[in-house]
């Protein structure tokens, strides 16, 4: 028998391991939101918990359709990771005919991204046999049907739905990240009116913004915070699924579980705030190798990363249109590496940097935030920092966890794009931060285009930054960047970016 569950493989089908989902009815307070999560199991028995966003000051209205519309798609973000194991996934809430079609779509997405990322993919908090499941091709991988329901605003009618905006007002979604934190700082010398708005999720997850946020809540008036439990929902989710290893919070991992679709639970959970501000732009930390297109066992993918891409940049911004919400969704960084926000943000802005934490086992020490300094991320920190003359106890890294870091990194090797991770290990032997003899010498490669602006039409258009701020950001990065580069022809190519007609072109989308 034993023997026999070893050895069977396991089918799309297999993964259905609940009856149903069901979030809502949402109930809305002046400065809060909750929904009911219940979900039942094959045996028939239910388990129900409640997400929560709590504000700290009014920003509902709780009889306005357009508030309660709001919360009811704010409620459901975390739900839209589940279409591969539920029968039925229903939603309870006020939704009109484009919160549907953007409701299915990014399920139907999201299922794809989850079974070849989570499935098919390695991924070190599934059992056996369900780390080992058949490749199946389909046109959609969603198993769920969705209902949509309405049993506590049946009557309410459609208004008030369009939003005042203003796009010289910018939020920044904070995370204490060193993207966020490099747009921005790039934003308030540039002159723009910023609010920085950080999501504070439940538990250890804060730890990484609470440094950033501590030092703008002081300096900037506009700070602002949402408290949700969302990470609390995600996890209370996995301890009833039956291929998740019991002890998953235990296991050291730069990956969540099973979810894919996080981005968007932070972004609608400040739109409140974005509405009482009038906010028309948001702006997300996403940089070149944020947008990748795939191909795996003949499935094609967005390498997991679709929220965070420049597709659901413009997926996200033509669904808040078509809402008449006229929000712009996008990142001024997305012609940048990493090497070069960490060179700009430790250079430029070095009163933001000493307050990043790019680590999500941080822990806290003396009322400071402290990165745990033996993760991939913060490996990749100490390393880009060193490789680029940066000190990287600014930001927590003692003489011993540097040590170490540089000792890890030539064994395991930094997630980064292929040739950006060469150009790395080429800096740091270069810098004899590490011996020639090292085994990274073999991956060690020159990559001038790291170190350069780079536009493409997959990943960074020109056309994403706005025009009345294009040449102010752009002039900025230059002072940093070894120039310019378009791709044309399967190759790169210099360009004078300041002086190209292009420099004048229209934006993609509605910013």
């Amino acid at each position: 028998m034993d023997m026999d569950r070893k050895e069977r493989q396991i089918c799309l089908k297999d993964l259905v391991i609940f009856d149903s989902l069901k979030v809502g009815p949402v109930k809305i307070c002046k400065d809060k939101i909750s929904a009911p999560y219940t979900i039942m199991l094959k045996s028939g028995v239910t388990h129900t918990n409640e997400l929560t966003y709590h504000y700290g000051e009014e920003v509902f209205s709780p009889d306005n359709p357009a508030d309660i519309n709001l919360a009811s798609m704010i409620a459901v973000q975390v739900a839209l990771n589940y279409g591969l194991f539920s029968e039925v996934i229903i939603f309870d809430g006020w939704f009109d005919k484009d919160d549907k079609k953007f409701i299915q779509d990014m399920m139907d997405n999201t299922s794809k991204e989850i079974y070849v990322m989570k499935f098919l993919h390695h991924n070190p908090f599934l059992l056996k046999p369900f780390n080992n499941p058949i490749t199946e091709r389909r046109r959609t991988y969603t198993a769920a049907r969705i209902e949509f329901v309405n049993s506590a605003f049946p009557t309410m009618k459609t208004e008030g739905r369009e939003w005042n905006t203003n796009r010289d007002k910018h939020c920044v979604l904070s995370s204490g990240g060193k993207d966020s934190l490099l747009t921005y700082g790039i934003l308030k010398e540039i002159g723009r009116e910023v609010h920085p708005i950080f999501i504070n999720e439940s538990g250890r997850h804060w730890f990484t913004a609470l440094n950033g946020f501590r030092y703008l809540h002081s300096t900037d008036q506009n700070t602002a915070k949402v408290w949700c439990n969302s990470d609390r929902i995600f996890n209370w989710i996995l301890k009833h699924m039956p291929f998740i290893r019991r002890d998953f919070s235990a296991i050291r991992s730069d990956e969540y579980p099973i979810r894919l679709w996080t981005v968007a639970v932070f972004i609608f959970g400040v739109l409140p705030i974005v509405k009482k501000r009038e906010i028309g732009r948001l702006l997300i930390g996403d940089e070149y190798d944020c947008t990748d297109r795939k191909k795996y066992r003949g499935i094609q993918h967005y390498n997991g990363l679709y929220d965070q891409s420049i597709y659901f940049d413009r997926t996200i911004t033509h669904y808040f249109f078509k809402k008449k919400w006229s929000v712009s969704q996008f990142s001024i960084l997305r012609s940048l590496s990493e090497i070069l926000i960490m060179k700009i943000l430790g250079t430029r802005y070095p009163h933001l940097q000493r307050n990043q934490v790019s680590c999500h086992a941080a822990h806290s020490e003396n009322e400071r935030i402290w990165p745990c300094g033996k993760c991939e991320k913060c490996r990749r920190i100490i390393a880009m920092m060193l490789a680029l003359r940066l000190n990287p106890a600014t930001c927590g890294y003692s003489e011993n966890l540097v040590k170490n870091a540089i000792s890890r990194i030539q064994t395991d090797k930094v997630n980064q794009l292929k040739s950006d991770a060469g150009h790395l290990y080429y800096l740091l032997i270069r810098e004899n931060i590490i011996p020639e003899s090292s085994p990274l010498i073999k991956y060690a490669k020159s990559n001038p285009p790291t170190t350069h602006l780079r536009f493409d039409r997959e990943r960074s258009l020109l056309s994403v930054i706005p025009p009345d701020m294009r040449n102010q950001i752009l002039e900025l990065y230059l002072k940093y960047a070894d120039g310019a580069l378009i791709r044309t022809k399967h190759k790169w190519e210099k360009i004078h970016i300041l002086n190209t007609p292009e420099i004048h072109i229209p934006v993609t989308t509605k910013v």
